[in-house]
């Protein structure tokens, strides 16, 4: 404890039968209940220690549904009970954890449920640079064994991003000396997304801009930035605490656009260096890390267009002096075709000597091929004579076809009789007038259930028409292409239409005044014409009357 206690506690009041208070001979100690008691080292304990400072290793903190935590913090020689409650914990500058050792800072309290005395933290922070680079590197190992600082998630940064986002400072000097150096490098758009880089409520607000940066949808009206840069001037150890805290490093992990982190200068190192895709060592340098140098980029593509203009001169040169050397080593084409003229005419020549010696051949060997054949008349010979001899064999073949089926069917007479028929058409009239009774029986079934159905689907047709409706006093409404109005406001002013009712039609003509008809009119073939004038209806029942 770090609070200047008084020299000697407090001593206790004799009349309450404290220990210590010696008794007075001969006289009797009050009687206090256990709740006395209780409540009197409570108020004694509070008013002797209201605010005091303890230092102390964290030991099992536990923080139950209600929200409150409890953990004890203890040294080498002794353990104290603390309590913070649910409204201060949100506040907690420092997350306790296991073995951390810390500085809390609250009232003293007892507690008679258990005897015990306990403190009520109200504010709590790491006992100096050694704790919280010892948690720190805790969190490191952590965060690294589930594979967040691994090198292949990290993505290349582009060449040249159309628009950049920034997670800074608006106030700061940060976002000035970044929109400076793009702008002698290579002017870009750039998107600033204001939050606070020190204090409590800077690591939300800076996770919150990461995952706000990603969840922009390309093409929509703010654009998507193709690079985004964390940055922060340079500071103490706890000034740069929010770029350490574990949600900002798992934004910065899961974040889909590459990201630069420019935290601190050069010799600070946080855990948002290890989780970005690219670290800076100052913000000056991200933003040159982000864009190329514009002018450095126009000499380079100038000096590759005079390449290529000096390459392609070249070439043409090159090429030009082939073709003519190529040129110089072919013959005079005028030559070559005085050759070829010559050699055609040698073939023609020797094709028409040719043609006629084939000719000639072909003659010879068409008179040869001549010599041998038969004359006509000699063919026909013969196949007359195979004809007739083929037309006596077939007269003798069918004649004695003719005595087989013959004798064949003499054999088959005699067990043709009308007897098998004559019972199968008995069996069949029978059966026949059995299937007549029962189509008749099953027919008139068939007619009286139809008749049952009909009848019932005329009293729901009759339950289901609208001349039940009109009946009742009402009249159906209808325009003068034949359409019902159920509306007054589909109602012309001026218009006709037809009015139904139970015993006959009438034609009749709208007024301006709410669709009301003016003037009805009956059909010739009926009595003379009734003016019909409907009464005032609330909105929506101008079309019943």
């Amino acid at each position: 404890m770090t609070q200047d206690f008084p020299d000697s506690p407090p001593v206790p009041n004799a009349d309450l039968g404290y220990a210590g208070a010696a008794p007075v001979a001969g006289g009797n100690l009050p009687e206090l209940s256990v709740s006395d008691l209780s409540r009197a080292l409570k108020r004694t304990v509070e008013e002797t220690y209201g605010y005091v400072r303890v230092r102390g290793e964290v030991s099992q903190p536990k923080r139950v549904s209600s929200g409150h935590l409890y953990l004890r913090l203890k040294d080498d020689q002794a353990v104290i009970e603390a309590v913070c409650w649910k409204g201060t914990v949100m506040r907690l500058a420092v997350k306790p954890e296991d073995g951390m050792e810390v500085v809390c800072t609250g009232r003293l309290t007892t507690y008679p449920g258990r005897s015990q005395y306990q403190l009520i933290i109200e504010t709590m922070e790491l006992a100096g640079e050694g704790a919280l680079l010892k948690m720190l590197e805790e969190r490191k190992r952590r965060l690294a064994a589930e594979g967040l600082f691994d090198a292949q998630r990290k993505r290349p940064l582009p060449f040249l991003p159309r628009v950049i986002g920034v997670v800074t400072s608006p106030t700061g000097a940060v976002i000035r000396d970044i929109l400076h150096r793009l702008a002698d490098r290579f002017p870009r758009h750039v998107l600033l997304w204001p939050v606070a880089v020190q204090g409590e409520a800077a690591a939300a607000q800076i996770a919150r801009a990461i995952q706000g940066f990603n969840a922009i949808v390309p093409g929509g009206p703010v654009p998507r930035p193709d690079l985004l840069i964390v940055a922060r001037g340079g500071g103490s150890l706890e000034d740069l605490m929010p770029f350490n805290e574990e949600i900002v490093v798992r934004a910065a992990a899961a974040s889909q656009i590459p990201l630069i982190s420019a935290v601190g200068h050069e010799t600070d190192t946080t855990l948002i260096d290890f989780a970005s895709d690219r670290r800076a060592p100052t913000p000056t340098a991200a933003a040159e890390m982000a864009v190329p140098v514009r002018a450095e980029l126009l000499a380079q593509v100038m000096e590759c267009g005079r390449r290529l203009e000096g390459t392609a001169n070249r070439l043409l040169v090159e090429r030009r002096s082939r073709v003519e050397g190529l040129a110089r080593g072919l013959g005079d084409p005028r030559a070559l075709l005085e050759g070829c003229a010559q050699r055609l005419d040698d073939r023609g020549e020797r094709l028409a000597l040719s043609m006629t010696g084939l000719i000639r051949r072909h003659r010879t060997e068409v008179a040869k091929l001549g010599a041998g054949l038969r004359h006509p008349a000699q063919v026909l010979g013969l196949a007359y004579a195979r004809l007739d001899i083929a037309g006596r064999g077939l007269s003798g073949g069918v004649t004695r076809l003719v005595a087989d089926r013959t004798s064949r069917v003499q054999a088959l007479a005699p067990r043709l009789t009308p007897q098998p028929l004559a019972r199968r058409v008995e069996e069949g009239g029978l059966r026949l007038a059995d299937l007549g009774r029962r189509l008749d029986a099953s027919f008139g079934r068939a007619v009286a259930d139809g008749a049952r159905r009909l009848e019932g689907q005329a009293k729901l047709l009759e339950t289901l028409s609208y001349r039940g409706v009109l009946a009742r006093g009402f009249a159906l409404v209808t325009s003068a292409e034949g359409h019902p109005v159920t509306r007054a406001a589909d109602a012309p002013a001026g218009g006709r239409v037809r009015v139904e009712f139970i015993d006959g039609a009438v034609g009749a003509t709208l007024d301006g005044e709410g669709g009301a008809p003016a003037e009805a009119v009956r059909p010739a073939s009926t009595s003379p014409t009734p003016k019909v004038r409907a009464p005032g209806r609330p909105g929506g029942q101008g079309s019943l009357f």
